[in-house]
């Protein structure tokens, strides 16, 4: 498997580029549009594609990017942390979502 050399704000940069403009929080165990505030469940988010970047300078310093779609057309991205210092009830969260609406060239790390 290939390391990725980019930092999460330039995929998140490359991404808004392509119209993936929506900010998704997670909080109260839902994925949160920062704009609308609307609570998505795990049935209604698509994974277009995820990213895993391990830090540099310090291996524990892991997380994930989340590019998403949304049963609504809503299009964005969602940065969670992983490894030791992952918040657990987002990482079920993310575990929750059928694999059915994982595209199938999500993990990009499998294509690099």
């Amino acid at each position: 498997m290939k390391k990725e050399q980019k930092h999460e704000t330039d995929y998140i940069r490359k991404y808004q580029e392509e119209g993936y403009t929506a900010n998704f929080l997670f909080e109260n165990g839902c994925l949160l549009d920062s704009e609308t505030k609307y609570a998505y469940k795990p049935e209604e988010i698509f994974i277009v594609a995820h990213h895993r970047y391990e830090g540099m300078s310090d291996p524990d310093d892991m997380s994930i990017l989340y590019v998403i779609e949304t049963g609504d057309q809503k299009k964005g991205t969602h940065l969670m942390g992983y490894g030791p210092t992952a918040d657990l009830e987002e990482a079920e969260f993310f575990k929750d979502i059928p694999e059915d609406n994982y595209s199938v060239n999500a993990d990009v790390q499998k294509l690099t």
